[in-house]
């Protein structure tokens, strides 16, 4: 690319905006509209209409296919993303608020440079024909490990050509047709009106609740209005404690969490409790003596601290110590659908997916986030065929090296 610049006088930015979507196929796999029963003692959801069938959404004229939901979302997200045909943070990188990576966007770049040098080990010798891909969640039976990850900011991080309720049907939405389920963000600049809204998602469909690291009451009230909703848990993305000054600026706190205040959280709900954005062995251990049921190994997709680690880099040892008596789920630079057995094997339990959800919903609604995840369903599957696994429920790390 240094030399097209030099002779053409284009930027890899300025390229990669003007470029094509590179076609990925029409993979439209089929998603299971089976939403679980909620588990005993949990909160059950309010009644919504049935979703649509996933023989309905396959079989219908003018079905959509992935590589329409793609340009379609590129027109509506240009240039807040440009949809490039490799999701690596190098043409947004900076764009914070957007879709980039923090400052020079290396976090953004490591969790997907740290991904691919992971090595699949291939293995056709055995009776893994058809690999087994669900699981089970916070008593929730999910058809594919794999959630649609906290994401809002539809003005002031995609663009504003969706709105913040369609957007969170789209991603909700979506999940249920795949047969899984989605996170519900809580934005620094949202006011609580739009995230009641969000929440309102969970109540059609199923999901989780995150809220921002507030001040310990207004993260009360806000898990009170997650609880109400029927969420099958509640998260705080302890690693948006550096929007600090921003959150400052518009009247909010925003602010680090001590040991103290995660005892506190944890004993004022009855649902489970995860902190979100640990990439430390020493941070995941003071979460789980403070009583979280889990943790979520992230590092905001980049989006927080600049120069971090690759996520898959830190998730071994954080497994190793915290899998046997915790959920471990994490994100980071998911792409395909092997991205998430690389993850599977490295000791997570289940994995968020984001700018891929953002392309989705844009592009084609509940429909374009289906495709999605269907489309990470059908190369999860294929993986695990060619790795020998038959259970995502139990991913050796022998299938990797790295």
């Amino acid at each position: 690319m240094e030399d097209l610049k030099g002779r053409t006088g284009l930027s890899r930015r300025s390229f990669i905006g003007t470029a094509t979507v590179a076609s990925v196929g029409a993979v439209a796999m089929a998603a299971s509209a089976r939403a679980a029963e909620p588990a005993a003692g949990q909160p059950a959801a309010a009644s919504a209409p049935p979703a649509p069938t996933a023989a309905a959404k396959a079989g219908a004229t003018g079905a959509k296919k992935l590589e329409e939901v793609l340009k379609v979302a590129r027109e509506k997200l240009y240039p807040r993303c440009r949809v490039c045909p490799e999701c690596d943070g190098q043409a947004c990188a900076g764009e914070v608020p957007g879709l980039g990576g923090i400052g020079s966007g290396m976090s953004f770049k490591n969790n997907v440079t740290a991904l691919q040098k992971v090595r699949l080990n291939m293995r056709t010798l055995h009776d893994c024909a058809r690999p087994e891909v669900s699981t089970t969640l916070f008593g929730q039976k999910l058809e594919l490990p794999v959630l649609c990850a906290s994401l809002g900011g539809t003005t002031y991080n995609m663009g504003g050509k969706m709105s913040e309720e369609d957007f969170i049907e789209a991603s909700l939405g979506g999940a249920q047709l795949a047969g899984t389920m989605g996170l519900v963000a809580d934005g620094t600049e949202d006011p609580l009106e739009t995230y009641k809204l969000r929440l309102e998602a969970i109540r059609r469909h199923r999901g989780i609740g995150v809220i921002k690291p507030r001040s310990q009451q207004e993260i009360l009230e806000r898990m009170r209005l997650v609880e109400d909703a029927g969420a099958c848990a509640v998260m705080v993305d302890i690693d948006s404690a550096g929007r600090s000054a921003r959150a400052a600026k518009l009247g909010q706190v925003i602010e680090p969490k001590t040991p103290r205040h995660l005892r506190e959280l944890v004993r004022a709900t009855k649902l489970p409790f995860l902190a979100k954005g640990v990439m430390t062995l020493d941070e995941a251990k003071v979460a789980l003596d403070a009583g979280c049921a889990g943790v979520v190994v992230s590092n905001h997709g980049g989006r927080c601290l600049d120069h971090t680690p690759g996520v898959i880099e830190v998730l071994p040892e954080i497994a190793s110590y915290a899998a046997r008596s915790a959920v471990i789920l994490a994100d980071g630079g998911i792409r395909y659908g092997h991205d998430a057995l690389k993850f599977l094997a490295m000791g997570a339990q289940a994995v968020l997916v984001g700018r891929p959800i953002v392309r989705g919903a844009h592009g084609g609604g509940p429909e374009g986030v289906a495709l999605i995840l269907g489309k990470l369903k059908a190369e999860l599957i294929e993986s695990m065929t060619l790795t020998g696994v038959a259970s995502v429920r139990s991913v050796s790390r022998s299938i990797v090296t790295v």
